[in-house]
């Protein structure tokens, strides 16, 4: 995939903060290809062309976003704008690589909310469901393959998870938890005994935005904002490894959103620029309007701002402590296990016949096949496409 146009037309210069921002502003609206696409994007522009930090900066930056929960692109900008100027230049890096996709999404928001009972709407997005599955299973294949390697024991933790999550049709937050602990408790030699305690909330009524409104009824934002924030906060990984907690919470628990929308929601994350976690921009609105979008938005990334700023200095004297190495490969096991169990559960209400397992199969073979690469954007909106035409 090419590289956002304003992402390489500066030409080699000093770094500065303005630049930093500038740059991006251009990335954040223009740098489409999911998390692994947009930290190529910020290492060979970056790092390769106007050489702005070395290669050692970078890595630090990536195994504080692979470390940390929270989503990974963002969390690697951040990391690059505190190295430049502290906790002030994470934020005036973030906000520029967030608000363009912000907005992007928040408009088509207004319009699906506007014309999902439309038919054709109903199409593009009967083509969409499958596609997604897809992605989803392919991204948790990754994952897995990329931390679990060979050991059996971090495979058996996702074959748990994923199971568990597939038959109870929700992200059981204790088995991820667990498998943190665990982690840090088989590779790293043992943790003192923790104990925590999460709040829940009772299910709140389904998402009822028609259209433009500036602030929905029926849901307590302060729920809202201490949800999507709980996302951020326990899921390590890519932005997909977050779809298991928010299809919990949105759809199983809360009955904020019905399937259907959730899943719309995971593709608008998959085909707008910047990061994949914006897509809970999308389902904010649905679930409060404008004001829900604003509230769900600042409460995803606000976790990552702190897992970078707040660590800072210290991070990369623990990077390497055996026990942090433990935990994170033990909740990575968990979420690649978790992100399965999610593909299977969207699958079961997305697979409704012959056509729809017909446009899953097709988006997996692409996904799978290693003459051409199908950027997942491009796979979302053939899908789209194929729903268009053929429901």
């Amino acid at each position: 995939m090419e590289a956002p146009a304003s992402a390489t037309s500066e030409p080699p210069s000093p770094r500065t903060l303005g630049r930093l921002i500038r740059y991006f502003l251009g990335l954040g609206s223009l740098g489409f290809g999911g998390p692994i696409a947009l930290a190529g994007y910020m290492h060979r522009d970056l790092v390769v062309q106007r050489q702005w930090y070395s290669e050692a900066e970078y890595q630090q930056g990536l195994a504080v976003a692979q470390t940390m929960p929270g989503p990974l692109a963002a969390q690697l900008a951040m990391w690059l704008g505190y190295l430049e100027r502290g906790s002030l230049g994470a934020l005036l890096v973030a906000l520029p690589f967030v608000i363009p996709p912000f907005l992007v999404v928040t408009g088509v928001a207004v319009l699906y909310a506007h014309y999902q009972g439309l038919s054709q709407v109903e199409s593009i997005f009967f083509g969409v469901g499958p596609a997604v599955m897809a992605i989803i299973a392919i991204a948790a294949y990754k994952l897995a393959k990329t931390t679990n390697k060979r050991d059996p024991v971090l495979w058996a933790i996702a074959a748990i998870v994923c199971a568990a999550t597939a038959v109870s049709g929700a992200e059981i937050v204790w088995l991820f938890i667990g498998a943190g602990l665990f982690g840090a408790i088989y590779y790293g030699g043992g943790l003192p005994l923790i104990r925590g305690k999460l709040t829940g909330f009772a299910p709140l009524p389904l998402a009822s935005v028609k259209g433009f409104v500036w602030l929905g009824t029926g849901v307590s934002l302060g729920a809202l904002a201490l949800f999507f924030a709980e996302a951020s906060a326990f899921t390590f990984g890519s932005g997909l490894a977050m779809v298991p907690f928010l299809h919990q919470g949105l759809v199983e628990s809360r009955h904020w959103l019905t399937e259907r929308q959730f899943t719309d929601a995971v593709a608008m994350g998959l085909i707008s620029p910047g990061p994949v976690v914006i897509m809970g921009t999308f389902a904010g609105y649905l679930v409060a309007g404008i004001v829900g979008a604003v509230v769900a938005t600042v409460a995803i990334f606000t976790p990552t701002y702190l897992f970078v700023v707040i660590p800072g200095r210290l991070f990369r004297r623990y990077e390497k402590h055996p026990r942090l190495q433990g935990f994170v490969k033990g909740a990575t096991a968990a979420a690649a296990g978790a992100i399965a169990g999610a593909a299977i559960v969207i699958g079961r209400q997305t697979i409704t016949g012959p056509l729809s397992a017909a446009i899953g199969i097709v988006a997996l073979g692409l996904l799978l096949q290693r003459w051409v690469k199908v950027p997942e954007p491009a796979l979302v909106v053939l899908g789209a496409a194929l729903g268009l035409a053929l429901h």
